[in-house]
């Protein structure tokens, strides 16, 4: 739970466009939002950061805390957060720098905000250090304007797509950079294997709760209105079960990919990519069109009606 400091800086931050007073006056200041590793409740967190190029820099420092911060492992058992800055709001997939770049980014931050002296000095644990990167994957398009749940679906679709594509890119930037360094006395190739996690854990959960939600509320509805396609909705449901057994055995892979045989993993990698595609094509021939005409988002429920008579004994 937020601490009552934390919450007037939020109020604060909420009611003046980003500014606040205080030790944050004038300082750089964004509110991190996560999701509970254990209790699944949002926990937003106002923190310094710096800016890296187009990515922002978050510093688990605590400050100088014995223990890492509790949004950190928010963050790694939910990897999409949300981050509010200035007036803006966005989705942010938070990714933590690992080896030789986290050394240079918490260089970097030290460097670029000066007057908090080196927040590693002041602990003994390893800070994190966290790049909070654009949740949508590099050429990532969804439908201009989403106006019914058909358009819904395809971006959800669109989405993870461009994730699957961004872990079989990272995993082979990942190999190369191996290959690069095997010859002796070379410097350690880059690891990536904490961004590929955080990517590919993000997609699962996302697959997860897009399916959920079609087997709540989507498939039922459909059901009723359509049950001369009872069998489609059946298999769609197998084919759910079918893709969460994909899913665990995905993140276990990933789990192993800074030891993994690059040739046994690629395919592996491309084995599961091929059956997650295929679910995805499967429900785009057979939902998709028969939600064209359902709005989006849909329309609030109309309020009940007065009863007749009602509210006359002030009239007189």
């Amino acid at each position: 739970m937020p601490t009552s400091s934390n919450e007037s800086v939020i109020e604060q931050f909420r009611a003046n466009g980003g500014k606040v007073g205080g030790p944050f006056e004038g300082g750089n200041l964004l509110l991190l939002t996560t999701t509970g590793a254990e209790s699944g409740t949002a926990r937003t967190t106002p923190l310094g950061y710096v800016r890296h190029g187009e990515a922002l820099l978050v510093v688990g420092s605590g400050p100088g805390a014995p223990n890492r911060p509790d949004w950190y492992g928010d963050l790694l058992a939910h990897p999409v957060v949300r981050v509010e800055l200035g007036t803006e709001t966005f989705q942010a997939l938070a990714v933590p720098a690992e080896g030789a770049r986290r050394e240079e980014l918490l260089e970097h931050a030290v460097r670029t905000a000066p007057g908090g002296g080196d927040p590693q000095a002041r602990t003994a644990r390893s800070l994190p250090v966290v790049v909070l990167e654009p949740a949508e994957p590099d050429g990532w398009e969804g439908p201009r304007e989403v106006r019914t749940l058909a358009d819904k679906i395809m971006e959800v679709h669109t989405w993870l797509r461009g994730q699957l594509r961004q872990v079989a890119a990272q995993a082979d930037a990942h190999f190369a950079a191996l290959a690069a360094h095997e010859g002796p006395g070379e410097p350690p190739a880059p690891d990536l294997g904490l961004q590929i996690r955080q990517r590919c854990l993000a997609f699962c959960q996302a697959l997860r709760f897009h399916h959920v939600s079609e087997d709540a509320h989507v498939l039922p509805t459909m059901v009723r209105h359509h049950p001369d396609l009872a069998e489609t909705f059946v298999r769609l449901t197998e084919e759910h079960q079918k893709v969460a057994r994909i899913q665990d055995e995905l993140v276990t892979l990933m789990a192993g990919v800074s030891i993994a045989d690059p040739k046994r993993f690629r395919i592996e990698l491309g084995a599961m990519t091929r059956e997650l595609s295929a679910h995805l094509d499967f429900e785009e021939e057979t939902i998709v069109p028969l939600l064209a005409e359902v709005a989006w988002p849909p329309a609030p429920p109309a309020p009940p009606a007065r009863p007749a008579g009602a509210g006359r004994e002030h009239e007189e």
